[in-house]
């Protein structure tokens, strides 16, 4: 199709007229087409009639075609239609698509975010804000009410499960910002509506959307990397979220992300401690108050409301709020307890128990252990309820022909009490006399007149008086709160009792661990931070850890856990100064305990003033009330390097004093020349002839005594044989 002489062909005319009445009324501007003659290469450049406003060049006919003028004369938007890419007989623009457009997934160019760039995600992004702002009015409510459940049926009525992942985030950073009860109540939720309300996968991406968040969080929250390291080893010890979490997640962020610290501060400093799920779950005060008896007193409670009610399903789910699967013969021997004292109620009670055993909310072992609880207690019971013996045997009887309790396996129940052999007078008295004595001391903090009141009960004819005292005193502190049971520690580092009557004390401890452990569900950690704080406290000496342990013998006797955790903590990092501080002490002192900086400051002072001139007795005095034991290495290392510097062997008197009187004992002494070995390169910057000097000492130490001889290191030996020694 070609122009010839300027004229347009019939042909082209009716090709024109034809596109034009073809076309689309609503895509089509009011621009009009003309058929006046103009070069194909011309702009289309139109008056407002629609004419040519091109002007005949020179020596050209008039109204003949033109070399075309680049700039634009025409008022109108001279861009052709649709970017170029419209009108009929043409594929369309590169990105336009028919309303009736889908992505297939399994097209092998599918691209997931491509369904968040169409129109009909525009739909899902609308929907994700308004969930996202109601998420955060439930979060909002849920703080300032404490209501679980209320929060849980809030969320199921979004009915946007897909988005949940959002509330696990959110819930989260807003807990962040918050104090610890916040935090510990987004952790309490998290943990109730886990498989629940939010299905697993949720909680998994919302974790991984606050990792991957963490380095904005921080601009408004400093302690980002401490605080989401802390939830998210508490998810993994709620059973929430899966270990393999962290690993994952540090293969798939950016090395410089804050994300990975958060992850090595998860795993490193809270899932790798001892202890770390008690630790973890009580560091925002979760579980820090829930003593014993407030768990007794809410069973009691559970029970009365139950025997009123009757409702089974909610004296079900407040045993599982209890979250207590280790002490539900608690819930056995009160609930029988009371079928004895009311036996009105004895039949709803039974009921009760055998549902709770049948759906195996309650297992044999706790069925069985709580009726062997009451066995053992028939005769005090006897005093309040005739015939109790009787009765609790028909209970023990319908019970086990309604085969949810195995009768073989309790104790005989006869019809007379069993002769009980009576404990000696003598020890008996004075287990009375030693409760007062603690209970007084509970009250008053007054060690002296413990003191004086153990030396008045020395000079009976009872042998094991330290030792019994011991067991009493870590018995009534483990069944109080954390002030006792730093109280206790305390006093028993601070009476100078022999370490045979202390181990004695705690072998009698775990040899009585089955039956404390039915008041007590957590008698072995108890006793294992007993015993490595008094490691620490240096009333035992680590060989006596393999004393107590000779004497239990079997991996699964409870001696044989209590000595496993306890060695965990003293060779966990650090030990010393967590172990000191794990009921919140200040290491024999009532006022809070120091910072290592503060103590290093006072021991340096306290060398100071006794190499200017100082009294023996003055100096032994601070050392005592610095009150950290375990710390006396900082002390020789101190000394020690002084004596070096400065030649000036005062302060080796000074050590040879307290080695001497036992205020430094011999293991802190081996750990402080340990400390000034590993210095010696750098200390020989400043002093060329140190090495030459300590080994001379260390001879010295050995010679008087106060260093063990088996005490050597290798760089002694390298400089020996490279003669820096000669």
């Amino acid at each position: 199709m070609e122009y010839k002489d300027g004229f347009v062909s019939k042909v082209q005319r009716k090709l024109v007229r034809s596109l034009s009445e073809s076309a689309d009324p609503l895509t089509v501007s009011a621009l009009q087409i003309s058929t006046s003659p103009k070069s194909p290469r011309s702009p289309k450049s139109y008056s407002k009639h629609g004419s040519s406003r091109a002007s005949p060049s020179k020596g050209s006919p008039r109204g003949s075609p033109r070399k075309y003028d680049r700039r634009q004369h025409s008022p109108r938007d001279g861009r052709p239609k649709k970017g170029g890419c419209g009108g009929k007989g043409t594929w369309g623009g590169l990105l336009d698509t028919e309303d009736n457009y889908f992505i297939d997934p399994n097209d092998p160019n599918y691209d997931s975010t491509e369904e968040y760039e169409r129109p009909s995600a525009k739909k899902s992004a609308g929907d994700l804000d308004e969930f996202k702002k109601k998420a955060t009015i439930i979060v909002e409510e849920y703080f300032a009410t404490d209501d679980v459940l209320s929060a849980a049926n809030e969320l199921r009525e979004l009915r946007k499960p897909n988005y949940n992942y959002y509330f696990v985030k959110k819930l989260i950073s807003i807990a962040m910002d918050r104090h610890d009860k916040e935090k510990e109540m987004a952790a309490v939720l998290l943990s109730a509506l886990y498989a629940d309300a939010i299905d697993p996968p949720q909680v998994y991406r919302g974790f991984i959307k606050l990792v991957e968040s963490a380095d904005d969080l921080i601009v408004d929250i400093p302690d980002t990397v401490d605080v989401l390291a802390l939830f998210i080893a508490r998810a993994v010890v709620d059973d929430i979220l899966p270990p393999a979490f962290l690993k994952k997640q540090m293969a798939a962020l950016p090395k410089e992300s804050k994300g990975i610290e958060v992850l090595k501060r998860a795993e490193k400093g809270y899932l790798e401690a001892p202890l770390h799920a008690e630790i973890i779950e009580r560091r925002w005060g979760g579980s820090k108050n829930k003593t014993v008896e407030d768990v007794k007193v809410r069973i009691n409670d559970l029970l009365i409301e139950y025997v009123v009610s009757g409702d089974k399903k909610e004296a079900f789910r407040c045993t599982n709020d209890l979250k207590v699967p280790f002490f539900h013969h608690e819930i056995v021997k009160r609930a029988v307890t009371m079928a004895m004292e009311r036996r009105q109620a004895e039949g709803r009670l039974l009921g009760l128990l055998k549902e709770a055993s049948e759906e195996g909310l309650i297992n044999a072992s706790q069925i069985t252990k709580g009726f062997g609880r009451i066995i053992d207690t028939v005769d005090d019971l006897s005093l309040d309820i005739p015939n109790a013996r009787g009765i609790l045997h028909s209970l023990i009887s319908k019970a086990a022909s309604e085969g949810w309790l195995c009768a073989s396996s309790l104790k005989s129940l006869s019809s007379e009490p069993e002769k009980r052999l009576l404990e000696d007078t003598d020890t008996k008295l004075f287990k009375m006399k030693a409760q007062s004595i603690i209970q007084e001391y509970f009250l008053s903090g007054d060690i002296l007149e413990v003191s004086g009141c153990l030396e008045s009960e020395k000079k009976s004819s009872l042998n094991e008086v330290n030792a019994i005292f011991v067991k009493r005193l870590i018995t009534l502190a483990m069944d109080r709160k954390n002030r006792e049971k730093e109280m206790a520690s305390v006093l028993l580092s601070s009476l100078f009792l022999p370490a045979d009557d202390v181990v004695n004390g705690f072998v009698m401890l775990i040899e009585s661990a089955d039956d404390t452990a039915l008041d007590n569900p957590v008698v072995v950690e108890d006793l294992a931070m007993f015993l490595a704080r008094a490691v620490v406290d240096e009333v035992l000496a680590p060989q006596h850890l393999e004393e107590i342990g000779s004497q239990f013998l079997g991996a699964e006797s409870i001696g044989s856990k209590v000595l496993q955790m306890a060695k965990s903590l003293l060779n966990a990092r650090l030990s010393g100064e967590r172990i000191l501080r794990c009921w919140g002490g200040g290491g024999g002192s009532s006022r809070p305990g120091w910072a290592v900086e503060d103590v290093k400051d006072k021991i340096g002072r306290l060398l100071e003033e006794y190499e200017s001139g100082g009294d023996v007795r003055e100096a032994r005095r601070c050392i005592k009330e610095l009150g950290m034991p375990f710390f006396h290495h900082e002390i020789v290392k101190k000394a020690l390097v002084s004596v070096i510097e400065k030649k000036n062997e005062r302060l080796w008197g000074l050590l040879k004093e307290c080695s001497d009187s036992g205020h430094i004992t011999m293991n802190q002494m081996m750990k402080g020349f340990g400390r000034v070995e590993e210095s010696l390169d750098d200390l020989a910057l400043d002093v060329p002839d140190a090495k030459k000097q300590f080994i001379h000492y260390v001879e010295k130490a050995k010679a008087e005594g106060w260093l063990d001889s088996s005490f050597w290191f290798s760089k002694l030996d390298n400089a020996r044989e490279n003669g820096s020694c000669q």
